[in-house]
């Protein structure tokens, strides 16, 4: 009862109420623009493409809700912006220009976020032109993609699939400002979410014609309900290593001293290890539409989503990874240093070097079990698809990751607002 009184008085409050509401209408706008098809195109040839087994598109059409089996407006949905935010996180590595703007706050987080839209507009019109020209190559049963057949058409139809995407990213980014949750998560969440009819009406049809068991469907929702429970706890697991604070004298003040702890998450890198390996994994297929177009058919074979060397290429590549990215996200030495500015210390472990080492073995090996954990669930969907019988189904390991991801994250800020307004909250 307490719970659900929460609940009443989170949508009583006038600004969360606000938020959520501007955050459903965009969310709207954007289902609204996935069914705004692009002009001169015959949708009956690009749903012919995947039904023929355009498996390469399958994962960005489940990203943009099923915009890119019908080729509408938002058919590349956010997954440019997605890539060009992750290449300058990498950069910021690499590069000490991007590396010092990351530490100068708001000012500079504010030139990050405007190369990286510059970056998710090249990208973008990259993507576009290569679908485009892919498509212009395309035809079925005699009849192309396009009704004018002609380079005009082409560079039309590239123009605005960019356009959309740079739509999505505007309307992700207001939604992070005006809205409740992460814009541009929220965006992936319901194109996610708005495939749940398809997929049951494929189960049905599979249920239907006798060639999907109850038994066997009753194994493969156990196996989601466990997948599911999994990436809750690890996304959720941490480490908590205490830290202690030495009493301090401030002016004519005294400080006590205190005990605190800095948590290290399990799965610091989140879902961006396997966004980023299965983007490589698609970019030799989507190379060798400009390069050779009769490459796609081997290709196909060996990086089709159920190929064993796409998925241990895929396995290997969410490791290394994964590893990788939380090298940057969590940045030991920085963390040791400013510990050690403000006095705070590792019970046992001396300041500075041997701190930030300390903090680089915790790291590590919570690393190695996300790592694994992410890799795993990347590919177990693929193995029960393919025991099950059920290959029509694209919800796997990273729809989940990013559903479960998104849902929780989105429930955290929206209880931080009632906390903010001094209300109980609805999480325990």
């Amino acid at each position: 009862m307490a719970q659900t009184q929460a609940v009443l008085n989170a949508l009583r409050g006038s600004d969360l109420n606000r938020r959520l509401g501007f955050t459903l209408l965009m969310l709207v706008v954007f289902r609204l623009g996935a069914h705004i098809p692009i002009p001169g195109v015959r949708a009956s040839v690009i749903q012919a493409l995947f039904q023929n087994g355009a498996s390469v598109f399958s994962l960005l059409n489940l990203f943009a809700g099923g915009a890119t089996a019908t080729l509408s407006l938002f058919a590349l949905s956010i997954i440019p912006y997605i890539n060009s935010s992750i290449i300058m996180q990498l950069m910021t590595v690499v590069i000490p220009t991007l590396e010092e703007w990351s530490k100068e706050g708001e000012e500079g987080q504010r030139r990050i976020n405007t190369y990286t839209r510059w970056g998710a507009l090249i990208l973008g019109a990259l993507q576009s032109l290569g679908i485009s020209y892919f498509l212009y190559n395309y035809s079925y049963q005699g009849q192309s993609v396009y009704i004018h057949h002609d380079i005009g058409s082409l560079l039309l139809t590239a123009l605005l699939l960019t356009t959309g995407t740079i739509v999505l990213m505007w309307i992700g980014e207001q939604i992070s400002d005006k809205g409740i949750g992460n814009g541009i998560s929220l965006l992936v969440f319901f194109g996610i979410i708005s495939r749940l009819p398809y997929g049951f009406n494929t189960l049905s049809q599979y249920l239907a014609a006798g060639a999907l068991s109850v038994t066997k469907l009753v194994i493969f929702l156990l196996v989601a309900v466990v997948i599911v429970a999994g990436v809750v706890f690890v996304n959720e697991g941490q480490r908590k290593v205490p830290v202690q604070y030495p009493k301090r004298v401030v002016g004519r003040r005294m400080y006590q001293g205190q005990t605190t702890h800095l948590p290290i998450r399990v799965n610091q890198a989140g879902v961006i290890p396997v966004i980023f390996a299965i983007s490589l994994l698609v970019l030799p297929y989507t190379v060798a539409n400009f390069v050779r177009p009769t490459w796609t058919q081997w290709l196909e074979q060996y990086f089709g989503f159920t190929s064993g060397v796409y998925i241990a290429l895929e396995f290997l590549l969410v490791v290394l990874f994964t590893f990788f990215y939380s090298q940057v996200v969590f940045k030991v030495d920085d963390i040791a240093d400013n510990l050690k500015k403000a006095g705070g210390y590792i019970p046992g472990i001396r300041p500075g070097k041997p701190t930030a080492e300390y903090l680089g073995r915790v790291s590590n090996r919570l690393t190695f079990i996300g790592a694994l954990f992410l890799g795993v669930v990347a590919i177990l969907p693929n193995f029960v698809t393919m025991a099950m019988g059920i290959p029509g189904l694209y919800f796997g390991g990273t729809s989940l990751l990013i559903v479960v991801g998104v849902v929780l994250d989105t429930v955290k800020q929206m209880q931080a607002h009632l906390l903010m307004r001094q209300y109980q909250g609805f999480m325990k």
